[in-house]
């Protein structure tokens, strides 16, 4: 069992579970006593169903085409440890799989009122699946031509904001691309963290990171480039939408992110470098939070007067 806890990863949950929360907070804006708690109750199973089948596949996959090795720096991995054999782990990424599915039609039942919406989330949802499985798992992973990146800013930002947004409001907004990118910059800077941290291990392995791609250097620059897309994309929609000056809490977090960014610059050891792993994904749940909370703050705290109103 304490193997099986360690593949699941549990960790990396918080992050995932980022984009569902500032979505939803920016759903709860607009609809207030109309809110569906059992939409976000089911939007979290499905997207921690499909973020343990992620790191299942994730040990699976690097276990067999070799990135995990007694040289890889971070936890140990339980397919490459012995912990858990290759047959076990690709029992239990079906088992997951279902587990997704089934969580996530349960989720378009509840929530969707056409078929036309009905079969394009169903989409969306299989589509979830197969990219979760085959980052790194399957005959050419796309993790390993550097494509984890985009499907990181896709799935981790914009799907999970605007998709959880759209299954409480029904309505799509085009200022939400603002916060979504944002959300997914910062799941894609962790996903960065990691890939600079492990950049010996991958050429080795023979997985072409973007860091592997480009270079220490240039990665570096990259994620400060990131960070700060990411912090100037907050800004734009709360001036295009300002209210209340309680919807720059978020700005309480770029301290958090000019510390990670200046980690990744500083330090070159991946021993160094692994606890800022965590706090990168910290500092992603956590400007998710206060974004999603300053949005939704004036609804029951009144700063008119600062304003002069």
């Amino acid at each position: 069992m304490k193997a099986w806890i360690q593949a699941f990863r549990l960790r990396t949950l918080p992050l995932a579970l980022s984009s569902i929360i500032l979505g939803s907070l920016l759903a709860y804006k607009q609809l207030e006593e109309y809110f569906s708690y059992e939409i976000v109750g089911l939007c979290v199973l499905t997207t921690i169903f499909l973020q343990i089948l992620s790191n299942l596949a994730n040990d699976y996959g690097d276990s067999v085409h070799g990135a995990d090795h007694e040289e890889r720096e971070g936890p140990s991995r339980a397919v490459q440890s012995g912990a858990i054999s290759l047959g076990a782990m690709k029992t239990a990424m079906i088992l997951f799989s279902v587990l997704s599915l089934v969580s996530g039609l349960s989720l378009l039942y509840i929530s969707l009122t056409s078929w036309t919406e009905f079969f394009y989330f169903l989409g969306l949802g299989v589509l979830s699946i197969i990219a979760a499985i085959t980052y790194t798992a399957g005959k050419k992973p796309y993790g390993y031509a550097g494509l984890g990146d985009l499907s990181v800013y896709i799935f981790f930002g914009l799907v999970g904001v605007i998709g959880s947004y759209y299954l409480q409001v029904k309505e799509l907004d085009l200022l939400l691309l603002f916060p979504a990118s944002a959300c997914g910059l910062l799941a894609v800077a962790v996903l960065n963290v990691n890939n600079i941290r492990d950049i010996e291990s991958d050429i080795k392995a023979g997985k072409k990171s973007v860091p592997v791609r480009i270079g220490r250097k240039w990665a570096v620059l990259y994620h400060w480039t990131l960070l700060f897309s990411a912090m100037l994309l907050g800004l734009i929609y709360v001036s295009q939408t300002f209210e209340s000056p309680l919807q720059w809490l978020f700005v309480l977090t770029f301290p958090l992110l000019r510390n990670n960014g200046m980690a990744v610059t500083k330090l070159t050891q991946p021993a160094e470098l692994d606890p800022y792993l965590k706090q990168m994904a910290m500092s992603s749940l956590l400007f998710s939070v206060t974004f999603g909370v300053g949005q939704i703050l004036p609804l029951f705290v009144d700063l008119s007067f600062l304003m002069g109103g």
